[in-house]
């Protein structure tokens, strides 16, 4: 689950295969982005991702200490362990080697 604002949308990216120059510098193309097959485009670029719970970054709430995206993380993520039940491990035995 996503708690905060939508993303930039900079979605298209470079991830290897950069090549050196002869003076040490570098040169990157994008050359990955997310294609989602359910509309079949690629959605993240230039529209970003939206978060399931929306809130937003107050700078009078960071200057005083808080941080209203993180609290409501947590907040979210224990309402979200309540509904969850654990599921207890039972641990085998230890194997005999002869």
């Amino acid at each position: 689950m996503l708690v905060g604002k939508r993303t930039v949308g900079a979605g298209i990216g470079h991830y290897f295969d950069i090549p050196e120059l002869i003076d040490g510098g570098r040169v990157a193309a994008p050359n990955r982005a997310h294609y989602n097959p359910k509309n079949g485009s690629l959605d993240i670029e230039n529209y970003g991702v939206a978060p399931d719970v929306e809130v937003e970054l107050s700078p009078a709430a960071m200057r005083a200490g808080h941080d209203p995206q993180l609290e409501k993380a947590v907040r979210v993520a224990m309402d979200e362990l309540k509904k969850t039940q654990s599921v207890s491990q039972k641990k085998p035995k230890y194997p005999v080697y002869k």
